[in-house]
């Protein structure tokens, strides 16, 4: 192993460290990962350019238009020396993001900002071909508070209603990488499965994910307890019930997840895995509808439907956003 690779190494246990004591309501490894291998290891590619109010308006303005996240303003910038740190409010906290001084690149594994818009924004591209088969196995593994797994699964729920008597849909919960009330709330959505079948699911997250004062509570049990309890009511699920669930039955079913997220490699939200192939897709319904279209040996009349070519938000909400498939918690 060379010294680089050793170095990469340590960097990435730091990292590890790093998300199992804070909470973080945006940051991804990679974007962490990026910023200390850029440190660390010297890299020379960023040179001077822009200075830093244009450096702060051009990062919000790029995250605004690209991730479709609320947010209108920068809080601080600092000069980290070949980069700029900017300080950026988001769903009530102050959240860190990076670009390069020369204003080319939003640091999320080196997003470059002049050519993000030109990616066409419905394909999939896999590491290898996906086998077709009959019923294909779709997978979504994710966190259940990343912004940009709930940007995924905001786009899921209308592919879903349409293949669900065609294909096998399922979500696999990777852990909590945002504190304790991500993995209540996995449990919560384990248990609505459990107790009242997919279909329930799919129509609780559609009424969650939509839910922009759900997203604002930031996890608060207080604040979250009256309009889980409204969803439950249009739903007719029975509070106590899921509960209860949640108490005696969920955690060994999450720890199912995580443990088949494990031996599978994925720690990324979103991951979609088709047939068992990691497939990256733009977050638009109808790129992932095609994308599982693709996967039947022969494909079902629902597969000639259009969808919208549109990405929602990320995060919490109802609105739009980038369908560009690189961002990840």
């Amino acid at each position: 192993m060379t010294d680089i690779e050793k170095e990469i190494k340590k960097e990435e246990k730091k990292v590890e460290k790093f998300f199992h004591k804070k909470e973080n309501v945006w940051m991804s490894v990679s974007i962490i990962l990026a910023v200390i291998l850029i440190v660390s290891l010297g890299f020379n590619y960023f040179g001077g350019g822009i200075s830093k109010n244009a450096a702060g308006e051009k990062a919000v303005e790029f995250i605004k238009t690209s991730f479709g996240a609320d947010v209108n303003t920068f809080t601080n910038v600092t000069d980290l020396g070949k980069i700029y740190e900017i300080t950026v409010p988001y769903q009530g906290q102050d959240i860190p993001v990076y670009i390069s001084k020369d204003g080319k690149y939003f640091i999320s594994s080196a997003i470059n900002m002049n050519v993000v818009a030109s990616t066409p924004s419905n394909t999939a591209t896999t590491t290898k071909e996906v086998p077709k088969t009959d019923k294909p196995v779709v997978e979504g593994y994710f966190f259940s508070y990343c912004p940009y797994g709930t940007q995924f699964e905001k786009a899921m729920i209308p592919v879903y209603n349409l293949l669900k008597n065609k294909v096998d849909f399922n979500i696999v919960f990777i852990g909590a990488m945002h504190g304790e009330y991500e993995k209540t709330e996995s449990l919560r959505q384990i248990c609505v499965q459990k107790e009242y079948g997919k279909d329930k699911l799919w129509a609780y997250l559609s009424q969650f994910l939509a839910s922009t004062d759900i997203g604002n509570c930031n996890g608060g049990d207080s604040c979250l307890a009256p309009y889980l309890t409204k969803i439950m009511k249009n739903l007719s699920i029975d509070e106590a019930k899921i509960k209860t669930c949640m108490t005696k039955d969920a955690e060994a079913l999450y720890n199912a997840d995580v443990q088949k997220s494990s031996e599978a490699g994925i720690s990324g939200s979103p991951t979609f895995v088709i047939n068992g192939v990691q497939s990256q897709v733009a977050r638009s319904p109808e790129a992932i509808k095609q994308a599982i279209c693709d996967a039947f040996t022969t494909a079902p009349s629902e597969c000639s439907q259009t969808l919208s070519s549109t990405a929602a938000s990320a995060g919490f909400g109802s609105g739009t956003g980038s369908a560009s498939s690189s961002a990840s918690c």
